[in-house]
């Protein structure tokens, strides 16, 4: 009996093993898996690749609507980028997604899990509003690489406004280019379990054309409450760089780079 004994219990132990590192496989698999693809043959928008922004810091991630540059270190990203068509305008009604980890960054970007009860938004960097054109361009939006803890009254407040505002100059222009995220800095409180950090400033960077004809605009909001329009935080680029670390038009001539980051030129939009 007792030899019958072990011998069963070794059989248990086997079965337990495997039926864990079945469990472990697939949970790995749930977690790399893109939960929102795109449709075959699905159309992309491209941002126009030689106006990436320079930064050292973080992952490059690139999404069929938009990229952006993850910093494991803050666990959201330095910087998000895409373009916004007047065609993308549309008011087609989606139904909001579950947030969850993007399956293209290395280490997982950040649980939104991390955000509950933290008394700050889940605030999207490339807009849901911006992608209701299709519904997987929409739904991509929730990835939690492309969000960023915001207090509630800025992200619907003055943060909303100036998504707003972006897309009239879309709808005016044609199109326009974008590049946003936190000022990301030691020092900041951190929400969650992974330290999600929380950013003092948000900036936006929004231009039009190319060559020596770009037509550009930088805001640095604070992340708090203001009844002020987006208009009165307009910044000039290099004000921008310097506290981001992130070089916003690497690729222009020096004199181009120089007129366009040291003053702002608000004469060229229509607000």
């Amino acid at each position: 009996m007792l030899r019958r004994g072990l011998f069963g219990d070794r059989w248990t132990y086997v079965l337990l093993f495997v039926l864990m590192t079945a469990g472990f496989w697939w949970l790995e698999q749930q977690g790399t898996e893109d939960p929102y693809p795109s449709p075959a043959g699905a159309e992309r928008t491209d941002f126009p690749r030689e106006y990436l922004p320079g930064f050292s810091g973080g992952e490059l991630v690139s999404h069929d609507h938009y990229l952006l540059s993850y910093s494991e270190p803050y666990e959201q990203a330095a910087w998000v980028a895409y373009t916004l068509k007047r065609e993308h305008l549309t008011t087609d009604d989606r139904e909001r997604p579950f947030f969850v980890e993007d399956p293209k960054v290395a280490t997982r970007s950040a649980h939104w899990r991390n955000y509950k009860a933290s008394g700050y938004d889940r605030g999207h960097l490339c807009p849901a509003g911006d992608r209701r054109f299709s519904e997987a361009a929409y739904n991509q939006t929730f990835y939690t690489s492309n969000i960023s803890p915001q207090h509630p009254e800025f992200n619907a407040g003055v943060w909303n406004e100036l998504e707003k505002q972006v897309r009239r100059w879309a709808r005016e222009y044609g199109q326009v280019h974008v590049v946003t995220g936190g000022v990301l800095e030691p020092g900041l409180p951190r929400i969650g379990e992974e330290g999600v950090a929380v950013p003092r400033y948000f900036y936006k960077v929004v231009f039009r054309g190319g060559g020596s004809r770009v037509r550009a605009l930088g805001f640095l909001i604070p992340n708090e409450p203001s009844g002020a329009a987006p208009e009165s935080f307009l910044a000039p680029l290099d004000r921008l760089e310097s506290l981001t670390g992130i070089d916003f038009f690497a690729p222009l001539p020096e004199p181009v780079q120089e007129a366009l980051e040291s003053r702002v030129e608000a004469r060229h939009w229509k607000f």
